[in-house]
């Protein structure tokens, strides 16, 4: 005899579509939508400089990925990622180095980018003591 529990199980399975092949998630941490703003720049300095201010499209603890125009990003590259990103004198941005793990061509000429966080290089603070 089947259980309620059995009954609201089948109904809610057999009306969901079929998808492909099960595909493993490769993520080790959850991601988050969020955005973010945050200042990218290249950690080399033999590569071509830029600095980057973009929003995050989504954010994990171990990684974020965004939108960029920018055509420097290579695969393997080191970053220098400040995030959350302010101008504002009394704000503390963290730095950390990452790497890029992953760059998608999408279709309106942007790129997607995905960093990997390595290590956190500290507090950043925008202002000067007074003496």
């Amino acid at each position: 005899m089947a259980t309620q529990q059995d009954l609201m199980i089948n109904k809610l399975t057999s009306g969901a579509p079929r998808t492909g092949g099960v595909h493993p998630e490769r993520r080790g941490t959850r991601r988050c939508k969020i955005t973010q703003l945050m200042r990218v720049r290249p950690s080399d300095p033999e590569k071509d400089h830029f600095e980057d201010l973009r929003g995050s499209v989504s954010v994990s603890r171990t990684g974020v990925y965004f939108h960029s125009s920018e055509t420097g990003y290579e695969l393997g590259m080191r970053l220098f990622v400040t995030m959350p990103y302010s101008k504002d004198p009394t704000a503390l941005n963290r730095e950390y180095l990452a790497e890029v793990v992953r760059k998608d061509a999408m279709a309106n000429g942007l790129s997607g980018i995905g960093i990997r966080m390595l290590m956190e290089m500290g507090m950043q603070h925008s202002f000067t003591p007074q003496r």
